[in-house]
Formats: structure tokens, sequence, C-alpha cells
């Protein structure tokens, strides 16, 4: 979970995006890094391969102020969206303070959510973390789309627990911000 460094009187969070490959995790982290003032973020680092975007992570450190007297740093992370990747899926969950699963809002694209929903579930678990302690929000993303499934069914199949959630265009920046600002607040309110 956080790491601490007194010496420093520091305190890095760790945020993950999970969910399908080209789902648009990537193009969150994008948009926020666009948007962030260049003195509050450190390098983006994104890894390619020939079928997606982000083979590893995208590490984005963003500066959020003081908590107790110690300056918060958010890591933000993507997981690759390809199952045959699981092993770097699960060991970026590592330590991790809060999850975003970012759904991709297409019908066509439903079954994939739900098994990239129950792959977080299982690689939690075998950190022993649980879903339902750890701070969790959901994006839905491509509400744009002309095959865009209803929000009441998307909640209903993704989102049982009642998280927040939002509706999300992630190339225009929609939803971004707020699911962000949702998960980096319930972040601090643990750490407090």
């Amino acid at each position: 979970m956080s790491l601490i460094n007194y010496a420093g009187r520091e305190i890095n969070c760790k945020i993950v995006y999970y969910g399908t490959g080209l789902g648009g995790k990537t193009t969150n982290l994008e948009y926020v890094y666009s948007k962030v003032n260049p003195d509050a973020k450190g390098k983006m680092i994104s890894l390619a391969t020939e079928t997606e975007r982000t083979l590893f992570f995208d590490f984005l450190p963003i500066d959020l102020g003081d908590v107790k007297g110690f300056k918060t740093r958010f890591h933000l992370y993507t997981v690759p969206g390809q199952v045959y990747y699981n092993a770097s899926r699960k060991l970026i969950l590592k330590g991790v303070d809060g999850v975003i699963f970012v759904a991709d809002s297409q019908t066509e694209r439903m079954e994939a959510n739900i098994e990239a929903m129950h792959n977080l579930y299982e690689n939690l678990d075998s950190y022993g973390y649980d879903l339902t302690t750890i701070p969790f929000a959901m994006q839905y993303n491509k509400r744009d789309l002309p095959n865009a499934m209803p929000m009441a069914d998307l909640r209903a199949q993704l989102n049982p627990m009642g998280v927040p959630d939002f509706e999300g265009v992630a190339t225009e920046g929609r939803g971004v911000f707020e699911t962000l600002g949702a998960v980096s607040k319930m972040v601090v309110q643990a750490l407090n």
C-alpha cells in the first residue's frame, strides 16, 4: 500500500487503471498528463506492443498537496488490457492504493469487460486485497459511440456493488478527472 518516506516527508500512493484492451486506460492517462501543470508531474513512460498500446505501464507521478505534513504523490499506472499479459497485470497491482476500472461501453465489448473485472478480482485476491475495502471507481468510456450500451445495463452487469461511477469519453476528457478525483479523495481519506 502507500509508501511513506519519513526523511523526505512524502507519501507515495499508487492508483491503477484496469480494464480491457483498447478500452481507454492509456487515453485517460494521456489526457491527465496533457492537462496537469508541468511543475506537478513527472515523466510519463509508455511501452507498446504490436497489438496494444500499453505492455507494462504508464507512470505518472502527480503532487497533490500535503496530508498531515507529508507531501502526497500519486503514481498512476495502467495494466495491459489483454489477458495473456496477466503476469504483468498482477505485478502492477502489487501495493495498489486505489483502482479505476475503465469499461468499454460498446455492446460487443461487454464480455471482455466482464472477463477483465473477474481477472481484477482474482489478481487482487492473490495478494489478499479485497476490492470492497480498496478505493475503487468505475468509468464507462466511449459513451459517444452509437453502439454504447445503456448506462443501466452497464451498471447492472459491471457495478453491482454500486461504487462511484462516471460516464466518459477519454479522448475529449469527459469523466477523466471526475473518476481520478473520486478515487484520489478516497485514497487520501484512507490515509487520514
